[in-house]
C-alpha cells in the first residue's frame, strides 16, 4: 500500500527515438538503470516524463512497459487529466496492468477550496478504490491547495495514501502536513530533490523526484535514515551544482536526458516536440559539470 511507501521513487523520463516515436527498448534499459542505482519504485507519466505529449494509447504502452520491466516493484502512474472520464479510463487500464497506484494533481482553473473538494469527489466517485498519490504542484497546475484542504481530502477519501508535496516553500508545508490529525499518509517530495536533506529532517518518507544521478538520492536517503545526517548533507552537496543545473523546468529535462544517454540509460536524448534542444554551449556546460563532479567524487573517495 502506498501509505507505507518509503525510500526513493524516481520520476522516470519517457524515452523517444530520433523520429519522436516512443522508444520502448529504452524504457527497459532505463528501468534497469533506475533500480540498479537504488530506486525503491518509479513514478511514470509525470510532468518530467512529458506525459502531456503522449496519446492515450502511448500512455498505456509506456506505463505497461515500465510495469512489466519492474518485475513487481512499485510503479506509480501519473493520470492527471482535466477530463475525469479519460483519467478514469487510463487509471483502470494501468491498474489492470499491475500499477501500484496512480498520481493525480488538480487541474488548472480551480479557484476555491470547494471547487478542489468537489473535483476530487467526482474523481473518486469515478475511479473507485484505487491507491492514489495526491500531487501538490501549484507551479505546474496553477491550482493551490491549502494544508486544511489537503487534510480534508485525506479524511474524505481513503484512496489518498500519499502526498507528493512540491509547493514552495516545501519544508514549511511538510511540517504542517505532518502535524495534521487523523490517519497517516506517506509524504514524498519533488522539486527535483533540491531540498532533500532538509525535507528529510522535516519528516518526509523519501523523494519522488528525477535526477540524472539517482544514486545520489538513494545514498542521501540511506544515510539520513541511518542517522548519518552530516554524511547525507555532504553527499548532497557534491551533486548540488549539477542538480541545480537540471532544475530548470523543461530545459532541465533536456539536460537530464542528455546525461542519461551518456550514462547508457537511454539511446536517444531528445524530447518530443515542442521542446527545447540543447546547443553546443549547453553541451560544453554539461561537460564541465560532469568533469567537476567526477573530480569531487574522486576527492571524497
Amino acid at each position: 500500500m502506498l501509505d507505507q511507501a518509503r525510500g526513493v521513487y524516481i520520476v522516470a523520463q519517457t524515452p523517444f527515438q530520433e523520429n519522436g516515436a516512443i522508444d520502448l527498448e529504452s524504457v527497459d534499459s532505463l528501468t534497469d538503470f533506475y533500480f540498479s542505482h537504488g530506486a525503491n519504485g518509479l513514478t511514470v507519466l509525470g510532468v518530467a516524463g512529458e506525459a502531456n505529449k503522449l496519446t492515450p494509447a502511448e500512455s498505456l504502452a509506456v506505463a505497461s512497459r515500465f510495469i512489466a520491466r519492474a518485475r513487481n516493484k512499485p510503479i506509480v502512474v501519473g493520470v492527471s487529466n482535466s477530463s475525469v472520464a479519460q483519467m478514469a479510463e487510463l487509471t483502470g487500464q494501468v491498474m489492470d496492468a499491475g500499477a501500484a497506484g496512480v498520481m493525480i494533481a488538480p487541474p488548472g482553473g480551480l479557484r476555491t477550496e470547494q471547487e478542489v473538494l468537489s473535483y476530487f469527489e467526482a474523481v473518486f466517485d469515478r475511479i473507485g478504490n484505487v491507491p492514489t498519490v495526491l500531487q501538490d504542484f501549484p507551479f505546474s497546475t496553477g491550482t493551490w491547495m491549502s494544508v486544511p484542504v489537503i487534510g480534508q481530502l485525506i479524511e474524505r477519501h481513503p484512496q489518498i495514501q500519499a502526498v507528493k508535496e512540491e509547493d514552495l516553500p516545501s519544508i514549511t508545508k511538510i511540517t504542517k502536513l505532518r502535524a495534521l490529525p487523523g490517519r497517516r499518509v506517506a509524504i514524498l517530495t519533488g522539486n527535483n530533490a533540491m531540498f532533500l536533506p532538509l525535507e528529510m529532517g522535516r519528516g518526509i518518507d523519501g523523494p519522488m523526484a528525477g535526477f540524472s544521478h539517482p544514486e545520489m538520492l538513494s545514498q542521501v536517503y540511506a544515510l539520513y535514515t541511518a542517522g548519518r545526517v552530516d554524511e547525507a548533507h555532504a553527499v548532497f552537496d557534491r551533486y548540488l551544482p549539477l542538480l541545480s543545473y537540471e532544475n530548470q523546468s523543461q530545459w532541465g529535462v533536456a539536460v537530464r536526458k542528455e546525461i542519461m544517454k551518456r550514462r547508457g540509460a537511454i539511446k536517444h536524448a531528445g524530447m518530443r516536440r515542442p521542446g527545447p534542444k540543447l546547443d553546443a554551449t549547453d553541451h560544453a556546460e554539461i561537460d564541465l559539470l560532469l568533469e567537476r563532479l567526477k573530480r569531487t567524487l574522486a576527492e571524497a573517495g
